[in-house]
């Protein structure tokens, strides 16, 4: 079987016979007129037979030329719609990871309102806590909780990771809490969590606050979140995550003064996506988000982290 002639020969030869100008097919192909015409030597000389002739001052096909021509514009035609669809499908989708937290309890409540805002791009939402490789192309963007986004990525701080103590009003008729101290005294939920220490580090109480025996242990906050809600205890929990249950009045902030930690969440992309217009629109979308959440900011979401240092006590 005879090899493909070089590829580059090919598509200046189309340009060529297009226009029947090696000048013409040069200025379009941003090529010298000289190097249109290299290269449709070069294919002539493989293919043993001369494509043009010349006419006057210009060129015209030869017999040669005019039988692959059409045939050779063609499967140009089709490689170009190939791409044009790939391009099509690839800007009608916005494929975005995100942490399970994150997902399940604040960003999938709100992406209706981005799908009817942006009717004609579909969302494909990853629930992961992986970080996954937005540089293999399997995913647009990712929302990360990291106390640094990393390099090699555009970022955007979107907020800080802040918590406290809530539980449901139907706990609090049955466990009344007034002060910091009284949570050595009622159920807690997942008493092991670097984050209840963090938020007794913040606040002034009085006693030792030790680790309740025959205590409930979950192992990520929507599930924290969910036994709180059901009434088994008080968790500690990032407000944001369950500002639908808090604004509902299903569950209770017990105490106004929230703690921070090191980690915030970050948008990142890779640095090819920074133009796009689907990234572009989302990352406003998400910051409005962020913002609305955040309201009046009373537990400093919207404050960046500074070397990972956390705010002093209340």
């Amino acid at each position: 079987m005879t090899a493909i002639p070089p590829l580059a020969a090919i598509r200046v030869f189309e340009a060529a016979a297009r226009h029947e100008n090696y000048t013409r097919a040069a200025e379009e192909l941003g090529m010298t007129q000289a190097g249109v015409s290299y290269q449709i030597k070069l294919l002539e000389d493989r293919l043993g037979e001369p494509l043009f002739m010349r006419k006057g001052r210009g060129r015209v096909l030869t017999a040669a030329g005019k039988r692959i021509a059409p045939r050779i514009a063609a499967a140009f035609a089709e490689i170009e719609s190939a791409f044009a669809t790939l391009r099509a499908e690839d800007d009608a989708v916005l494929r975005v990871s995100a942490p399970h937290t994150l997902a399940t309890n604040w960003l999938a409540g709100k992406l209706g309102a981005f799908q009817l805002a942006r009717p004609g791009l579909a969302v494909q939402l990853d629930v992961s806590d992986r970080f996954v490789d937005l540089e293999s192309g399997e995913f647009d963007l990712a929302i990360r909780g990291a106390v640094s986004p990393g390099a090699g990525l555009v970022s955007q701080f979107l907020m800080r990771q802040a918590f406290l103590p809530m539980a449901s009003p139907e706990f609090l008729e049955r466990h009344p809490v007034e002060k910091p101290d009284d949570l050595a005294h009622v159920p807690r939920l997942s008493p092991g969590d670097i984050w209840w220490d963090m938020w007794f580090a913040k606040v002034e109480h009085g006693g030792q606050i030790g680790m309740p025996a025959n205590a409930i242990r979950f192992d990520s906050q929507v599930l924290d979140g969910q036994a709180a809600l059901a009434g088994h205890g008080v968790a500690v929990l990032n407000p944001v995550m369950f500002e639908g249950a808090v604004a509902a009045g299903r569950l209770k902030p017990l105490f106004p003064c929230a703690a921070t930690e090191a980690r915030a969440f970050w948008l990142v992309y890779p640095e090819h996506k920074r133009r796009s217009p689907k990234v572009r629109a989302f990352r406003e979308w998400l910051l409005s988000e962020v913002r609305a959440s955040a309201g009046a900011d009373p537990w400093q979401l919207l404050v960046p982290p500074e070397d990972g240092a956390r705010s002093g006590a209340c």
